[in-house]
């Protein structure tokens, strides 16, 4: 995610905010948001806490917009890396190592998302959350089915289950790289779990 800081006091608005969410993140990749608090990110873009409230009227107003960021950023690295080729599973290799790319550039974005899917109630952030999952599995499941269809994968492949596996990958390589606080062993495993994979959902020769 690009870095924004404030040097100006009178930065836009929109400048400001952006920097507000830039730091949130990348205080969420090393640390839970719940223990992040008002005063962390103020520190984080030498604002004060009422500077801060100027732009976001809570911490929760924070974190859905560093989430709707997540969502819309991600959600469009994935959509192009699904149209850069004209065959299926190589487009569904193209969305996976896009998804591990960017979780590997933004690691704050995959312990934001844990921790809302993780909470009770339902909350905006983890409806944003949910929604995500699932724009990500329509994604892949569509690419499933035009891999079916041209027969690149198993004429009987359990699409619904394939998705799921799919996405379990990426989460798995994510938990890893939370984890261990590193992002170089997700890159590394990353081709060699979805080779895998590959071989799992092709036509059997």
């Amino acid at each position: 995610m690009k870095t924004v800081r404030i040097n100006n006091l009178r930065q836009p608005t929109d400048e400001r905010q952006s920097a507000i969410v830039a730091a949130a993140l990348r205080l969420a990749a090393g640390n839970s948001p719940a223990a992040i608090t008002t005063t962390d990110l103020a520190t984080a873009i030498g604002l004060s806490q009422g500077a801060l409230f100027k732009h976001f009227a809570s911490k929760d107003a924070v974190w859905l917009a560093a989430m709707d960021w997540a969502a819309e950023q991600l959600l469009q690295t994935l959509t192009d890396a699904a149209q850069s080729t004209p065959s299926p599973c190589a487009a569904l290799r193209a969305v996976f190592d896009a998804h591990v790319a960017f979780v590997a550039a933004n690691p704050g974005v995959p312990r934001l998302v844990l921790h809302q899917l993780q909470q009770a109630g339902d909350t905006p952030i983890k409806q944003r959350a949910r929604a995500l999952m699932q724009a990500h599995r329509t994604l892949v499941q569509d690419l499933l089915r035009k891999a079916v269809d041209a027969r690149e994968a198993s004429p009987d492949l359990d699409v619904a289950a394939a998705a799921t596996m799919f996405l379990g990958q990426i989460q798995g390589l994510a938990m890893q790289s939370v984890i261990r606080g590193q992002t170089s062993a997700m890159r590394e495993l990353a081709p060699r779990v979805f080779a895998i994979y590959e071989r799992g959902i092709r036509v059997q020769a």
